[in-house]
């Protein structure tokens, strides 16, 4: 159990002086407490996110609630503030308690469909959402801001006791680089932007709510989605060296997406194969750039030895998933067509 600091006790009148720390994120401490009778969740921010993010989070959840989509929602405090911060600067909110699992992988292919059909009712009831964002996140799903990144830590870091292995992947992954999508290749759409297995939520085998909506933003939609399905479709581990890609769970996937309604332009269905590899080739950009610079959110310190030698784990991860996805982009495009086109619309 974990004593909540005193501001953020006075802010929420009846709140339990204590919680227990609550789900497996690596990001925000989320922590499980009692307010009034009720169970709520309480969480501390990662300072990757502003607070600002809360403005976007109240409006899009709002919008949620208004078309009937199961969503989490930010509870106010007694003074109506959608978050408080405590004597360290430390921004908390409180979250209404959604009773259900989540997964790092799902675990039957009923998930997998339920999963595709949960996000694109999401997609689907924001459609005629009218938001600006108000916390906007720099350099996401921008593959030249990656390699910019990339080729300046390769020279920063000149020493690093790692740079020869990093080169080393580097080079099976710049020939790709060809292969890939650029921002703007496609208009951009309300996004949840994080739709890793763990940020959807399940009750039993029936899809619950998509939670963790720190990154909404607007986003082209075969980023969002492509996000997604690297993730969901991948067979290895997220640092595993001999990760492949699903067509299977790819093909289901989209099956339960185009069952929610969702409409998709076909221009934008047919690039979808390549905003998978996108984001495959981005993520191990990135983690090309974090082994130099040791750094990640969190690492798994029983395994690794330094942020370093995990994130080149994760880099080969996905450097493998990249060449393998790259051989499929055709079979892929022809799933895609198949499995979205009643959703597809000119446009």
């Amino acid at each position: 159990m974990v004593k909540l600091p005193a501001p953020i006790l006075s802010a929420w009148q009846g709140l339990s002086a204590e919680a227990e720390r609550y789900g497996s994120g690596l990001i925000n401490q989320t922590f499980r407490a009692e307010l009034g009778g009720r169970t709520v969740i309480v969480q501390r921010l990662h300072p990757t996110f502003k607070a600002s993010v809360h403005v976007d989070i109240a409006a899009v959840t709002e919008h949620l609630a208004s078309k009937g989509v199961t969503t989490l929602r930010l509870i106010p405090s007694d003074g109506g503030e959608l978050w408080q911060t405590d004597e360290d600067g430390h921004v908390w909110r409180m979250l209404s308690f959604l009773d259900g699992v989540s997964y790092e992988r799902f675990p039957s292919t009923t998930h997998v469909r339920e999963a595709g059909l949960m996000v694109g009712a999401f997609h689907a009831a924001l459609s005629d959402f009218e938001h600006e964002y108000v916390h906007v996140r720099t350099g996401i799903h921008d593959l030249a801001f990656r390699e910019r990144g990339y080729r300046e830590a390769e020279g920063t870091h000149a020493s690093h006791r790692l740079l020869a292995e990093v080169r080393a992947v580097f080079a099976r992954l710049e020939p790709l680089l060809q292969q890939t999508l650029q921002l703007g290749a496609t208009p951009s759409r309300h996004a949840h932007g994080d739709l890793k297995a763990a940020n959807l939520l399940f009750a039993g085998e029936q899809g619950l709510a998509l939670v963790d909506l720190d990154t909404v933003a607007s986003m082209m939609w075969v980023f969002e989605l492509g996000d997604a399905l690297r993730s969901w479709c991948n067979r290895g581990a997220e640092d595993s060296s001999d990760s492949s890609f699903n067509p299977d769970t790819f093909r289901l996937a989209l099956s339960g997406y185009a069952s929610s309604g969702a409409r998709v332009p076909a221009d934008e269905v047919a690039l979808l194969p390549r905003g998978v590899l996108t984001i495959s080739v981005e993520l191990a950009l990135r983690f090309l750039t974090d082994t130099l610079e040791e750094r990640y959110f969190g690492f798994d310190a029983a395994r690794y030895a330094t942020r370093g030698d995990h994130n080149l784990a994760r880099s080969r991860a996905q450097t493998a998933l990249a060449l393998d996805l790259s051989s499929k982009l055709a079979a892929l495009e022809v799933i895609a067509k198949a499995e979205l086109h009643q959703g597809c619309h000119q446009g």
